[in-house]
């Protein structure tokens, strides 16, 4: 993509209002556009970024047996009010009424809807298990907003849904959709530690949240010195040692990346979603659920990925792999700055290989040197009248301070050795 045509620009300072480093280099970098409070717009750039997350997702989910579908944003409010959520969820829901005085809601999540699809479709043992899962628009009714795509009121989920027949089967599901997990964040550049949760409004018979580890989180979880065991405060609430080996914890800030739910039979039994078991007999849905909020994920990448100039974007989401600065003067005495980069862009192209083209004019070395740091696509590539004097390219990866001249001629294979390895 040529950088001049790319919608939004860049921001020397941040707006007043943003508090986290993903919030304000998000916003700096035009990823996001803030139009109310926790509502945003997903920019080009951004956007790119969430595509490429959504899909490590969809590959991972995809591969342990999860269906794709679509649930509506707006349901019907009578489905909250049998599984007794309508005046108890937190947040509490948005609620509007159509034309015909009828009462709907945004949802904030879909165990009632995915309930009412499984009492209508699945009926016999032979039917189990199943999982089904989404990506999509969820709502959230929160008193305060912040820290950019963090906390939101508007946001995109991936919602796992699981149905069994037996405990030892969702455990079974339970444990696989966990591993599952953790090979999403790591793919997307992300540690996540499972903790011992509270089910909170959700439910259920146990759970674990996914934590990274960041000093702008707004949770705090408890950390043993010396075994793997990690939980939340709410459940640590009277211990000053780990509940599995006794050792000393620790205190640190998190960002929540993932809940996943051990639900039972609370939805099936109050909604009625029950199966024939294999000696004729109805059983209720034993059910378990699965959620990555997508955004916040993106900014997590951030809030661990990123320096005093911008972001450092792990390859596997980065919206391009490679960032290509020309450095051009007005009088270009040697003639080639442009026709070279040019020709280097059509290459990478045809490589398969995503590049972003500086191709601005009217701006020094510096401007597009802060704006590239800012931006934070693995690899720039430079072409000047140095390098061009030279017979080579400069190679730099946004990580480290040091570049490399790299001769014409083998750039493009010195490139795609490099993509490879991101």
């Amino acid at each position: 993509m040529f950088q001049s045509t790319l919608f939004g620009y860049t921001l020397k300072e941040a707006p007043r209002e943003t508090e986290s480093p993903s919030h304000r280099y998000l916003t700096r970098g035009a990823y996001i556009n803030q139009l109310g409070s926790g509502i945003y717009s997903l920019l080009p750039l951004g956007y790119r970024v969430y595509k490429k997350i959504e899909e490590i997702i969809r590959q991972e989910i995809s591969a342990i047996g999860g269906q794709e579908l679509l649930m509506p944003s707006l349901q019907p409010g009578n489905l909250w009010k049998e599984t007794g959520r309508w005046e108890t969820i937190d947040p509490p829901l948005f609620k509007l009424q159509d034309r015909h005085d009828k009462t709907l809601v945004l949802g904030s999540t879909h165990e009632e809807v995915v309930t009412d699809l499984a009492r209508s479709y699945i009926r016999s043992y032979r039917d189990l298990p199943c999982a089904v899962y989404q990506i999509q628009t969820k709502f959230r009714n929160e008193m305060r907003a912040t820290g950019g795509l963090l906390r939101v009121r508007e946001f995109m989920m991936k919602d796992l849904y699981s149905f069994h027949a037996t405990t030892e089967d969702l455990d079974r599901y339970y444990e696989l959709v966990k591993q599952t997990y953790l090979r999403i964040y790591k793919r997307c550049g992300v540690d996540a530690l499972p903790i011992s949760a509270s089910s909170g409004s959700i439910g259920g018979n146990s759970s674990n949240e996914f934590a990274c580890i960041a000093e702008s989180g707004e949770d705090t979880v408890a950390v043993c010195s010396q075994c793997q065991f990690a939980a939340n405060v709410e459940i640590m609430e009277k211990h000053d040692t780990c509940l599995e080996c006794g050792h000393a914890i620790r205190l640190q800030k998190a960002i929540e990346v993932g809940h996943i739910f051990k639900l039972g039979t609370k939805y099936s039994e109050k909604m009625n979603a029950t199966f024939i078991d294999e000696h004729g007999k109805k059983q209720p849905l034993i059910m378990g659920c699965y959620g990555i909020g997508v955004g916040r994920l993106l900014a997590t990448a951030v809030e661990v990925h990123h320096d005093d100039k911008g972001i450092l974007w792990p390859g596997s989401i980065a919206p391009f792999q490679v960032h290509l600065v020309p450095l051009t003067h007005k009088k270009d005495v040697h003639g080639g700055v442009g026709k070279i980069s040019l020709a280097l862009y059509e290459s990478l192209q045809k490589e398969g290989i995503d590049v972003l083209y500086d191709d601005r004019d009217g701006l020094t070395a510096g401007e597009k040197f802060n704006d590239s740091d800012l931006l934070g696509m693995p690899i720039r590539i430079v072409v000047s009248e140095k390098t061009v004097a030279n017979d080579s390219v400069e190679i730099k990866f946004r990580s480290s301070q040091k570049s490399e001249l790299v001769n014409q001629n083998e750039s493009i294979e010195r490139i795609k050795h490099y993509v490879a390895t991101l």
